[in-house]
């Protein structure tokens, strides 16, 4: 399908209409589809390069501009996390398998991701659902080749994404169903709402009196029953409205789990072998989706030489005295898209002394690495999220930020006909000085 823009002066009072919109409403449910994942190097269906479009010109796909593991939340993606983290948003539902919902922040229980997630695994006996850091190698619900965790359970897990025969999921449809009757707007961005059963969710809040909005670069066959349509980039109409809301986009981090383990074996004499391993979470045979290699040091011991390991997993053997302790310095390298190129992590060693386990709570640390990275403004930190002390092996967890992105000035609103930053403060006290919104018929803002 062809593109379709605003003029920009139209784009203007489309984005400052929506703002207020938004300011104004009491339960706002938001409808995703692969439009808000293009920025990203994901591509969409019907676009002018979209996979069905050159499909059905007999195109060469194009190649992803990235590996799907690697793809990094919009600014969309974030600019939601924050009306989330205000109160504004209540729910999000998606059509998109991509997982940078869930990556950018939005809380999985106000979050319906209607056609599954090829990140995720579940497992059909009890339900309990596995985010990984790559992609699951079946569609389906097909089985894949890890089990449950629960050791009482330990039945074989299922990917989460719908085939095309498959049915929607009840445990993402009734909540979404749900959301979308209660919802007083319904705000969908960058999805054409053709496919079926989705695409009439949104349609549900009409009937309580709700409102439709639609943002998207294409027509829709529910243009007619919204309030509002906006031809336009989905990052740009968002940029607009958060700018006129006053409110600031968070920058994304992007954190990584990383196992790594120290196993030891005692000699008869006064020296001890030990193996360094590190690896994923997510088992011994999964790669570590952003690391290309690793280098240890040890500073305070020069009779060590460093060693340089590159190929997953990664492993180094080494016998030294056991009386005398050491210090590692681990320095992950890295790969493509990352927004650091190494991360150190120190780690003392003394095999005469027996380590205390602990677990930190997750979502906690997870906090912590984000606002330090927001605070240094850059990525490569690291907190040990958790430790299993063994009698000859310990085990610990390591949560590192890989990536940090900031989405403020990527956008340029300050274009001529778009959004001006000339009037300090937020959206309310513009309208007070301003009922036109610079330009904007007031009798538009009377419909609220």
């Amino acid at each position: 399908m062809s593109e379709v823009f605003d003029p920009p002066h139209i784009l203007q009072g489309k984005i400052q209409e929506l703002a207020m919109i938004i300011h104004k409403s009491k339960h706002l449910v938001v409808f995703t589809g692969a439009g808000i994942s293009t920025a990203c190097g994901i591509p969409d269906f019907r676009g002018p390069k979209g996979i069905w479009t050159l499909q059905r010109e007999g195109k060469r796909l194009p190649d992803a501009s990235l590996p799907f593991h690697r793809a990094m939340p919009s600014l969309t993606h974030m600019a939601l996390v924050e009306l989330e983290r205000s109160g504004i948003l209540k729910f999000v539902i998606s059509q998109n398998v991509d997982s940078l919902h869930l990556r950018s922040g939005i809380p999985r229980e106000k979050l319906a991701e209607l056609h599954g997630n090829s990140f995720k695994e579940f497992c059909p006996s009890c339900g309990i659902e596995y985010v990984r850091d790559f992609e699951v190698e079946t569609v389906g619900m097909k089985e894949t080749a890890r089990r449950c965790s629960d050791l009482k359970c330990r039945a074989k897990l299922k990917d989460s994404v719908l085939d095309w025969e498959d049915a929607l999921q009840e445990k993402d449809m009734i909540p979404a169903e749900e959301q979308c009757k209660v919802a007083d707007v319904i705000l969908c961005l960058g999805t054409s709402l053709q496919i079926t059963p989705a695409c009439n969710l949104p349609l549900r809040c009409i009937r309580g009196g709700g409102r439709v909005v639609i943002v998207n670069l294409q027509q829709t066959p529910k243009d007619k029953k919204a309030s509002l349509v906006i031809n336009g980039r989905v990052d740009m109409v968002m940029a607009g409205v958060m700018q006129y809301l006053n409110m600031k986009i968070p920058p994304y981090v992007h954190i990584d789990l990383i196992q790594l383990s120290l196993a030891q074996k005692p000699r008869k004499n006064k020296y001890v072998k030990w193996a360094l391993r590190i690896g994923s979470v997510h088992g011994q045979k999964v790669i570590l989706p952003y690391v290309e290699s690793v280098e240890v040091s040890f500073p305070e011991r020069p009779d060590l030489k460093v060693a340089h390991l590159d190929k997953q997993p990664f492993c180094l053997k080494r016998e030294t005295t056991r009386a005398r302790p050491f210090k590692m310095l681990l320095k992950l390298n890295f790969g493509e898209g990352c927004g650091c190129p190494w991360s150190t992590i120190e780690w003392s060693v003394n095999f005469q002394l027996s380590t205390t386990s602990f677990r930190h709570d997750k979502d906690a640390v997870i906090s912590k690495l984000r606002d330090m990275a927001e605070r240094d403004s850059c990525c490569g930190q690291y907190v040990v999220l958790e430790r299993a002390s063994l009698p000859r092996s310990e085990v610990n967890t390591v949560a590192v930020s890989t990536n940090f992105v900031r989405h403020d000035g990527l956008v340029n609103l300050n274009a001529p006909g778009l959004v001006s930053s000339s009037k300090g403060g937020n959206l309310l006290e513009r309208c007070t000085e301003d009922a036109s919104f610079q330009g904007m018929p007031s009798k538009r803002l009377k419909e609220f």
